[in-house]
Formats: structure tokens, C-alpha cells, sequence
């Protein structure tokens, strides 16, 4: 067994380098693991997770040796890894907490289980499903609309200084609420196709986005199928209260949208989904996992228990206990 720390010093507000790279030594005595089974590195630039991780997968794939690979930085730096390692039998990717979203983490546990090395050492490995979208590949929300436009306007407001992954999305809204809201959009959904005037639209593998969103408070990331939402266009004062709603995963309860969701929300389970604009008013912004880009069209595919991912130890036992149950194995 190899293990790799790939280490974002670019993700999150603070370089997390300096004070981690002593925390991984000290966790991995530990755990007993020999120094020559720990390889830790710094990324140097955009795409080099995914370079770095792809190298280290093919090597141990060519020793027949597992291989382990922990990222310290965000969705993007995860999902950089995963993207690396598909492909090549007997690696798997865990993501330790240093991003300002860390949306992916949501559906298995808390940030401070994946903060903890001791626990992310003694985890386990899982099989989940995939997203393999237009903008590339995914292992939570692909979402497109206002939403997607909030998400692309982030970055700017994570530079002032005490405002965070939430923070800076909520200021994102308020800048995209002052504009032009709402787009005409028809979606093909499995065999469905329908034209809808849409505000935002969620195709959902995992449970939350956006710094916390929980845009599919129920779905299971190993079950087959993505939850897809689509929200209706409304007025600028029902958007506040859509998305007080949206936010704590209100619209959505015990497989089925509440009544209050009803007449601004449509839902369906699929395999495939792809959306394009129908109002002539060019591309519509679309969002996965880090990656964000105004898009012709978006595209979204399922690829069945594709990614090979590490648990911290609670979340990995949950998530076992989870699959054993009658209703996971039944649909």
C-alpha cells in the first residue's frame, strides 16, 4: 500500500501547506505507516493534482501495489485527482478539507471527521457513482442557471478579506439579483423533453453545493440515478424565499417535493440529463465541481460506481451500515 497527499497551497483563503505537511507525518507514524509509503507533494499550478495523481496510479497499477490518495484543498483539487486515477485499477481518492466550499464531503459526514487524519487513515474505501458532464467529470452537482451564474462570480468576493465559502456566495446572489434573472431552457431528461422558463436547475449525485446548498438533500451518490430539480422562474421577491428553502433542503422530503416546493419546483430521477438555451440570448452558465463556463449546452451522464473514493472512518461506517439496509438494494 503507497499513500499520496497532493497539497493545494492555492485552496481556501490560507495556504494549508506550512501547518499540514508536519500533521501527515506525525499521523502516518501513527498509523503506522513506513516513511517510504508516504509520498507528499505541493501543486504547482492548475490540472497539476490530476498530472501528479494520474503518474503515481500508473506506477502502482504497474507494481501491483493500492495506492491511496489524500487531497488538501477543494472540490477542484479532488475532483483534479479522480479525473487522473479513472482508468487505472487500485487507486482511490479522499479529500481532506481546505477549500472554501468542500461541497463533496457534505453527503458523507462533517468537516471535522475529514479533518481528522487519524480517522481518514483508519477509513476505508467505498465505490460511488459518477458525473461525466460537458465541463468534465464530477462526483456531486452539476447545476446550471442562476445558480451556476452565482458560482461564477465567487471568486472575485473571496479576495475581501473574512469572507468565506458561504459568505461569498451569498454576495454573489445579491450581484445576480440586480440583473437580468431567469433563462428559457428545454431539457432532455432520459426520453422526456420539456421546455421550461427557468430560474436554476440542479442534476444532483450528491447532496450539496455552493458553499453548503443542499440542492438534493436526499440523493445517494451509489443508488443509479441523479436527482434532478428545476426551478421555475419567479419574481425577485418569491427567489428569497425559494431559496431559504433551497438552502436547507426544505423542498424535498422522504422522496418527494413538499407542497410548498410544488408550484416552483420540478423533479425527476434519471441517467442522462442535457439542457441548451431556447430564448436566443447565447450561452448559459453551468457549474461541476469546481469547474465553471458559460456552455451551449450542458450535458450530463451517469457512470455507474466509476469512482473509487476514501472515507474517514465514521463516514465509512455509515456509509457501509447504509448499503446493507433493505432499501438500499431494493428500488
Amino acid at each position: 500500500m503507497r499513500t499520496l497527499f497532493l497539497l493545494n497551497p492555492a485552496a481556501g483563503k490560507q495556504d494549508c501547506t506550512v501547518q499540514l505537511i508536519p500533521q501527515i507525518e506525525a499521523a502516518a507514524r501513527r498509523a503506522g505507516l513506513a516513511p517510504e509509503e508516504v509520498t507528499i507533494h505541493v501543486t504547482e499550478y492548475a490540472g497539476h493534482a490530476q498530472q501528479l495523481a494520474r503518474a503515481a496510479a500508473q506506477q502502482a497499477a504497474a507494481e501491483g501495489v493500492p495506492l491511496r490518495i489524500y487531497t488538501a484543498g477543494g472540490d477542484g483539487t479532488f475532483m483534479e485527482a479522480m479525473t487522473g486515477v479513472q482508468g487505472i485499477p487500485g487507486a482511490a481518492v479522499g479529500c481532506l478539507p481546505y477549500g472554501s466550499g468542500n461541497d463533496f464531503l457534505r453527503t458523507y459526514g462533517t468537516k471535522e471527521e475529514f479533518a481528522d487524519l487519524d480517522a481518514q487513515l483508519a477509513g476505508g474505501e467505498v465505490t460511488i457513482d459518477l458525473l461525466q458532464t460537458n465541463l468534465g467529470l464530477s462526483a456531486t452537482i452539476c447545476a446550471a442557471g442562476l445558480d451556476a451564474q452565482v458560482a461564477y462570480g465567487i471568486p472575485k468576493f473571496r479576495r475581501i478579506p473574512l469572507c468565506g465559502g458561504e459568505a461569498a456566495y451569498l454576495l454573489s446572489i445579491v450581484e445576480q439579483l440586480c440583473g437580468r434573472i431567469g433563462r428559457t431552457l428545454t431539457f432532455t431528461i432520459d426520453e422526456e423533453t420539456l421546455t421550461v422558463d427557468c430560474l436554476m436547475c440542479a442534476i444532483c449525485n450528491g447532496k450539496a453545493y455552493g458553499g453548503g446548498f443542499l440542492a438534493g438533500p436526499e440523493a445517494v451518490p451509489d443508488d443509479g440515478w441523479l436527482d434532478v430539480f428545476i426551478v421555475r422562474k419567479v419574481g425577485r421577491l418569491t427567489i428569497a424565499k425559494l431559496l431559504s428553502m433551497y438552502k436547507n433542503g426544505r423542498h424535498f422530503v422522504n422522496g418527494q417535493l413538499t407542497e410548498a416546493a410544488k408550484p416552483y419546483f420540478i423533479y425527476r430521477r434519471a441517467k442522462r440529463v442535457s439542457l441548451r438555451p431556447a430564448d436566443g440570448r447565447g450561452p448559459i452558465v453551468a457549474t461541476a465541481d469546481g469547474e465553471c463556463a458559460p456552455c451551449s449546452e450542458v450535458t450530463a451522464s451517469l457512470q455507474p460506481l466509476a469512482g473509487r473514493i476514501l472515507l474517514p472512518k465514521p463516514a465509512y461506517e455509515r456509509f457501509c451500515a447504509a448499503r446493507s439496509t433493505p432499501a438500499d438494494v431494493t428500488e
